[in-house]
This record gives C-alpha cells, sequence and structure tokens, in this order.
C-alpha cells in the first residue's frame, strides 16, 4: 500500500512539473509575441510615423503644438525663450479600419515657409509583424499627402504663388522599417520618398531622405525618444534647408499618449518637417513642442 502511494505521489508531482514548464513556455512565447506586436507605444515618434497602426474601430483624437525658437535671435527672455510664438498647431482625427490598416485627416496652422492653411490625409499599412521563428522585423507602409489652401502669393517667382491647384500638393511614400530588440528599447528605419509639385527653380521635385529612430524605455510609462531625418539630396539642391533632428520624452497613460520633445522643425507632417526644415541647432533654432493623443474604442 505505501508503493503504490509512494508512486501515486511521484506521479502526480510529475504531472504537476510538466503543466507548470508547459504554461511557463506558453506564458514565454505569447510574451514574447506580445514584446515584438507593441514595438513602439504610438502610432507617431516625434515628428514623423512608427511602424504602429490603431486598431480596429479605435478613434485617436492629436493634438500638436509647435513653439517658437527657444535661443538665437528669435528667441530668449523677450519672446520667453519661444512660448510667445506659435509656429504650427495640428488638431487630427485617425481612425483604425482594421488592426493592421489605418487613415487620417488633419488640418494644421503651417509655419509659413513657405506654406500656411494646411490639410493632409494618411494611409499606413502594416504588413509584417516581427515574430519569434518569423520575421526579425515590423514593417509598415505609408502614404500621406498635404494641400494648402492659403492665398496665392501676387509674386510669380514665389513658391506659394500656385499658378495651379495641382501645385498645391505635396505627397510622401515611406517604408517604416522597425525592431523591438529588448523590452525597452525599440529602434527603427524610415525610408522617405517627398514629392512636391510646384518648386523653387532651383530646388528639385522629388527628395529622398532617410530617417531613423529610437525609444528607450525608462519606466513602464516613460520613455526617451530620438528622431533624425538625413535628406539624400546635395546641399546646394536644397538651398539652406536642415535635416530634422529632435528629442523627446514620452508619458504613457491609460487612453493617452503624451509626448513632450525638442526639434529644430517649425513644420508638422512628412511633406513639411522634411523638406521645409532651414532651423540649425548650433544657432539656437530649436523650439520646444508636444502631442497628445487620446483613444477612442467602439
Amino acid at each position: 500500500m505505501k508503493d503504490i502511494l509512494l508512486f501515486v505521489s511521484i506521479l502526480f508531482s510529475s504531472c504537476i512539473h510538466s503543466q507548470t514548464v508547459d504554461s511557463t513556455s506558453i506564458a514565454d512565447t505569447e510574451s514574447i509575441d506580445k514584446l515584438a506586436s507593441n514595438t513602439f507605444e504610438s502610432t507617431r515618434l516625434i515628428n514623423g510615423h512608427t511602424v504602429e497602426t490603431l486598431g480596429k474601430r479605435v478613434l485617436e483624437f492629436r493634438v500638436e503644438h509647435r513653439f517658437g525658437d527657444i535661443a538665437g535671435t528669435g528667441g530668449g527672455l523677450q519672446n520667453m525663450f519661444g512660448f510667445d510664438n506659435s509656429v504650427d498647431i495640428r488638431i487630427a482625427l485617425e481612425y483604425g479600419i482594421t488592426d493592421k490598416i489605418m487613415i487620417g485627416f488633419g488640418r494644421s496652422k503651417g509655419n509659413g515657409n513657405p506654406y500656411r492653411s494646411l490639410v493632409d490625409g494618411l494611409v499606413k499599412y502594416r504588413f509584417l509583424d516581427q515574430k519569434k521563428g518569423g520575421s526579425p522585423f515590423s514593417i509598415a507602409a505609408l502614404g500621406t499627402m498635404s494641400f494648402s489652401y492659403m492665398t496665392a502669393s501676387t509674386d510669380q517667382y514665389a513658391v506659394n504663388h500656385f499658378p495651379e491647384t495641382t501645385h498645391r500638393l505635396a505627397y510622401t511614400t515611406q517604408i517604416n522599417i522597425a525592431r523591438k530588440f529588448h523590452e525597452r528599447f525599440s529602434a527603427a528605419l524610415m525610408p522617405t520618398l517627398v514629392h512636391q509639385n510646384y518648386v523653387a527653380a532651383d530646388n528639385q521635385n522629388t527628395i529622398f531622405t532617410l530617417g531613423g529612430g529610437a525609444r528607450i524605455g525608462i519606466t513602464h510609462t516613460m520613455a526617451i525618444l530620438v528622431e533624425y531625418y538625413h535628406c539624400m539630396t546635395p546641399s546646394n539642391i536644397r538651398l539652406n534647408n536642415k535635416n530634422s533632428l529632435a528629442v523627446a520624452v514620452e508619458f504613457k497613460t491609460f487612453g493617452h499618449n503624451f509626448t513632450m520633445y525638442l526639434a529644430n522643425a517649425t513644420g508638422l507632417g512628412e511633406t513639411q518637417f522634411i523638406t521645409n526644415t532651414t532651423s540649425d541647432w548650433l544657432k539656437g533654432q530649436f523650439r520646444f513642442g508636444f502631442a497628445i493623443g487620446r483613444i477612442f474604442e467602439y
């Protein structure tokens, strides 16, 4: 009888151990897959997009605000380090059609360099997910368009003269490639093509740029973000345009994503900050800005 009880005890212990191992294995696999699915915490990094899309039937209301120069000739104490000036504001609604496809529509003030009164639209499709035993990257395709309805300049040589309605349009095509290396570290490359229908005579319509960015988690709700876009077009063609560089602190709360940043770009949206940034960090021409995203699920 003792031998039987001993055998039953050993068998029962083995079953429990087996179930524990299997459960742990399943949990590990689910954790890894979940880790890869949340490469970034928002559809945006700082100026540009991330690989993330909104979930199906998820609506996001976004507000973005950018102030004037903190330092340099346009900043300082007299302008309260840029807070007296608002160089650009954007309000937008974005929606997840499926878990992989999202669309968006927004309106921005425009920084007047050289455009103002902008409306924009976007479509993003995340077609590949990072997964253990599968793809090492997550990849999304992004397409954006902006249209300026500002009053045309009377100067026929100005970029914002707009001889035709189609001259008011600009487009962006981007492939966003990202990888989550660790629970608190993600990085991305964003090869991007920007096309403006109407540019200055010594500029060019189509510009290729390579973007890069990273997210470094500090806590479960706070992270440091870095983003840089390097235009491959020679500087002598791009006049005095500068490459866009931004650093930020991100806060994630239930239903909200809040980002505070410093950036040299004045415009909002890929058709603006990639091709129309003229501010130089080394001259104090960088500014404070913030972005707030509020999620509504239906």
